[in-house]
Parts: C-alpha cells; sequence; structure tokens
C-alpha cells in the first residue's frame, strides 16, 4: 500500500490513516478482539490515559484498523505499550494495519518521544510484528478471554 508522501496521514484509495479518539475504535477492537464478551471488554486499562494515544484507518466513515499506545515501562525504561491492534477482516491482506503501524511510528518520531514500544501478541500475529521488525522476547502465555500470547519488542 502506497501512502502519499505529501500527507503522510494518507493511505492509497480511500483510506485515511490518523490519530483518532478511542471512541471510534471501540466497535472495531470489540468485533475483532473480544467477540462473544460485552463492549465494555474492548476498553483497556490506560486507554483514558492523558497521554494514551490512538490510531485509526478508516474508509469514510468506519474504522477499519485501530492500535493505541499506553505509557508503560519495559523493566525499567520508560516504553509505550502497544494495545487493540485490529483490523477488520475484509480488509485484511491489503496492508492496512503496516500503514497504520508506519503512521504510528511517524508521529512517535516527530513527537520526539523515544520510548521502547511492546506488546503482548497474540499468536496468529506474530509473523505480522516480525514482518515490522519486532521480535519475540517470552515463552507462549494465555491471556484469560483473549487466548495464547507472546511478549514482543520493537526492534
Amino acid at each position: 500500500m502506497n501512502g502519499d508522501p505529501e500527507h503522510p496521514d494518507r493511505a492509497a484509495g480511500d483510506l485515511i490513516i490518523r490519530r483518532a479518539t478511542l471512541g471510534e475504535l471501540i466497535d472495531l477492537r470489540h468485533q475483532v478482539l473480544r467477540q462473544n464478551l460485552p463492549r465494555e471488554s474492548a476498553i483497556f486499562k490506560g486507554d483514558d490515559a492523558p497521554a494514551a494515544l490512538h490510531f485509526g484507518a478508516f474508509a469514510g466513515a468506519r474504522t477499519v484498523a485501530c492500535v493505541s499506545l499506553h505509557p508503560s515501562e519495559w523493566e525499567t525504561a520508560a516504553a509505550w505499550q502497544l494495545r487493540g491492534m485490529a483490523t477488520a477482516p475484509d480488509y485484511r491482506g491489503r496492508g492496512v494495519g503496516r500503514r497504520l503501524m508506519q503512521v504510528m511510528e511517524a508521529e512517535l518520531e516527530s513527537l520526539q518521544v523515544s520510548r521502547v514500544l511492546w506488546c503482548n501478541a497474540r499468536l496468529p500475529a506474530v509473523g505480522f510484528y516480525q514482518g515490522m521488525g519486532w521480535r519475540v522476547v517470552s515463552e507462549e502465555f494465555e491471556i484469560p478471554a483473549a487466548g495464547t500470547h507472546v511478549r514482543m519488542l520493537r526492534g
């Protein structure tokens, strides 16, 4: 998916990738990450932290991909925890998630906020993150109602 170099928040086609509000992301998170659970289960601790960042890919009024960053720590270093990464099933395999991550990382760079990036990745998503330069740093573990995960670091 080729972005528009003049407008880094624009993706190919009719998609717009930009900072988002939490409210714009919850329905997609619920659909993809918390199916069969109450909608409120798609709201995570830290989502409302003043420094939390939320990003979305939008096809018109529809949110088709999302990701959030929560201020955190990794060992003793200041960090961002990537949370709630989701892509609508009919948009998977089109490069939307990759472009969303690129926009998110460019935004962090422009803010000059240097922190470790880490996440708890579901097993089916490990290859995606590895393709974006992340690496597995833990054994597999279970998150109740969310499945088997591994911890991953960027870089």
